[in-house]
C-alpha cells in the first residue's frame, strides 16, 4: 500500500511538473528505485508512465505552441523520433551499474544548462541560429531523452532558449510536444527490449495524465522567475540524492 501511494503521488506531481517546465523524472525515477526496481528498468518504466502526461500537457498548451527559429514543425517531429529511437536503443545495452553512475551527472548537466540558458544564449548570439545548429541541437537532446528521461524538459527549455525562443508558454507547449514524440518511440523500443515493468507503469500513467493536464493550466498563472527557480532547485536536490546513494 505504501509503495502504491508513493508511486501514485510521484507520478501525479511529475506529470504536473513536466507540463509546467520539466523535471518530472526527477521524482518518478527515485520513487521506482526506492520500491525495488533496478535503475535501468526504473528509467524505462517511469518514461512509459509519463508519456500520457506529456500528451496531456501538449494538448493543454496547444494554442501557445510554435517551432523555434530555424526549424519547421515537420523537421522537428522527424528529429524527435530519430533521436528518441537512438537513445532508447542505447539504454537497452547499458548495464545498471553504469547507468547508476551516470545519472547524477546527467541531472547536473541538465539543471546547469537550464539555469544558465539565458546567459549562454546571449554569449552565443550572433543573429538567428542556423538551421544546422538547430537540427544538431534537437537531435542531440532527443537522443538524450530517449536514453534518460530525467531532466528532458529542462534540457529542451534550455535548447529552445538558445535557439531564440523567449515566450515561456510557447516553449512549454513545444517542449511537451517534442517530449511526447520522442518518448512514444522510446517506449516502443523499451517494450520490445523487455525492460518495462507494466503493473507500475500503468498505475502511474493514470496519475501522471491527471497531473499533466492540470499542470498545463496552472502554468499560465505562475510567474516565469518562480518557474525557473523551482526547476533549478528540483534538479539540484535530485542530483544530490543520487550522488549520496552512490
Amino acid at each position: 500500500m505504501f509503495d502504491t501511494a508513493l508511486l501514485l503521488a510521484a507520478a501525479f506531481v511529475a506529470g504536473a511538473l513536466n507540463a509546467v517546465a520539466g523535471g518530472g523524472s526527477f521524482l518518478t525515477l527515485p520513487a521506482l528505485v526506492f520500491t525495488g526496481v533496478p535503475p535501468v528498468v526504473a528509467n524505462a518504466t517511469g518514461t512509459v508512465a509519463l508519456l500520457p502526461g506529456y500528451m496531456a500537457g501538449a494538448w493543454g498548451l496547444r494554442q501557445d505552441t510554435e517551432p523555434p527559429p530555424g526549424l519547421t514543425m515537420r523537421r522537428l517531429m522527424v528529429l524527435s523520433l530519430v533521436g528518441g529511437a537512438a537513445g532508447a536503443a542505447l539504454l537497452l545495452v547499458t548495464p545498471d551499474a553504469t547507468f547508476r553512475r551516470v545519472v547524477p551527472w546527467l541531472l547536473l548537466v541538465a539543471t546547469a544548462l537550464f539555469a544558465f540558458g539565458p546567459q549562454l544564449r546571449a554569449r552565443l548570439a550572433g543573429g538567428q541560429p542556423s538551421a544546422a545548429r538547430a537540427t544538431v541541437g534537437v537531435l542531440a537532446v532527443a537522443c538524450y531523452g530517449g536514453y534518460f528521461n530525467g531532466g528532458l524538459g529542462i534540457l529542451l527549455l534550455a535548447l529552445l532558449g538558445l535557439l531564440g525562443q523567449t515566450n515561456l508558454l510557447a516553449m512549454n507547449g513545444l517542449k511537451n510536444g517534442v517530449s511526447a514524440l520522442l518518448t512514444a518511440i522510446a517506449v516502443v523500443i523499451y517494450a520490445a527490449g523487455g525492460i518495462v515493468q507494466w503493473p507500475q507503469a500503468l498505475l502511474m500513467m493514470v496519475a501522471a495524465t491527471a497531473g499533466g493536464y492540470g499542470g498545463a493550466r496552472v502554468a499560465r498563472r505562475i510567474p516565469a522567475p518562480w518557474l525557473r527557480g523551482g526547476i533549478v532547485l528540483t534538479g539540484l536536490v535530485m542530483a544530490a540524492v543520487f550522488f549520496q546513494r552512490q
